[in-house]
């Protein structure tokens, strides 16, 4: 099951700023679920058909025809900021 500091870290990863009740109600609602998931594993479902959807779908595609694109003075002028020709975006994945 989950305890406080997986909290703190899913928190932290998710920049949540949770207070001690909500970090608190976190780990009961997580623990609940998982709890579910256990119950679910314990069910026996030989002989049960491995299903990946309850209808079938056909994929309708159509021809991968290329539109116009812009230039790169112009993804520069709408980029909130740009360095040595490149767009600058912030960082999305912090090393641990």
């Amino acid at each position: 099951m989950i305890d406080a500091a997986q909290i703190e870290h899913l928190a932290r990863l998710a920049r949540l700023e949770l207070t001690r009740e909500e970090r608190e109600t976190m780990q009961t609602d997580l623990n609940s679920i998982l709890g579910y998931f256990e119950q679910l594993s314990a069910v026996d479902t030989s002989g049960v058909e491995e299903m990946q959807r309850p209808v079938d779908l056909v994929n309708v595609l159509r021809d991968d025809v290329p539109g116009a694109t812009f230039g790169p003075d112009v993804v520069a002028a709408l980029a909130p900021e740009v360095q040595d020709g490149f767009v600058r975006v912030p960082r999305t994945v912090e090393a641990d």
